[in-house]
């Protein structure tokens, strides 16, 4: 496969992200990119689902937010890993909390961007597009639309309209948001070790 060049410091900054999943540890934003597309040339024929969520959780001294990566084959699998990222601050604000997750999100997505992840996704999908090979783009917002069951519920326009800035992704809320609230959000619930 092609390698794609970033301009140096935003190489820097991408190569001090960490990634994990059940079988590997510690892998970089290219290792991660590699294994998407390794993931999707598996099988081109398929129709994919990929989806970036983040979920908070508020310890002592510090929030935990988990950012989940999830490259789901319909009806034949999936692949996924997660971010951590530590504040050494509680945050108390559910507005701050939703809008600290999305740019997390957001963030996630431009440094895929950067190495046109999405673009060769695509390419590897469209020689098969005729036998049903479809990439939909997702990102994930952990919020509810019930005023009454969420208090979440008054923030959802402005963290929508925050993702369709981007283009290429399509905002998705609860219940349908299961990268932020259910992937991300398992990993939240323990304390992290070191607080940066």
């Amino acid at each position: 496969m092609t390698k794609y060049k970033r301009k140096p410091e935003a190489h820097d900054r991408a190569n001090r992200l960490k990634f994990h999943n059940v079988k590997e540890q510690h892998m970089s934003v290219d290792e991660v990119a590699e294994r998407l597309l390794r993931f999707v040339a598996e099988d081109p024929r398929a129709s994919y689902h990929f989806a970036i969520g983040t979920d908070c959780q508020v310890h002592p001294n510090h929030t935990k937010f988990i950012t989940g990566l999830v490259l789901h084959r319909i009806g034949r699998g999936a692949w996924a890993c997660y971010r951590p990222y530590v504040l050494g601050r509680e945050l108390d604000s559910i507005h701050e909390k939703l809008a600290f997750e999305t740019t997390l999100s957001q963030e996630m997505a431009a440094y895929l961007e950067e190495l046109s992840v999405v673009r060769r996704m695509e390419e590897l999908l469209l020689p098969h597009v005729y036998q049903g090979a479809e990439l939909c783009t997702f990102i994930d917002i952990d919020a509810g639309t019930e005023p009454c069951v969420s208090p979440t519920a008054l923030y959802v326009q402005e963290m929508v309209a925050r993702i369709q800035t981007i283009g290429s992704y399509v905002a998705r809320v609860k219940p349908e948001a299961y990268v932020a609230s259910s992937y991300a959000n398992r990993f939240t619930k323990r304390p992290a070790r070191l607080v940066m």
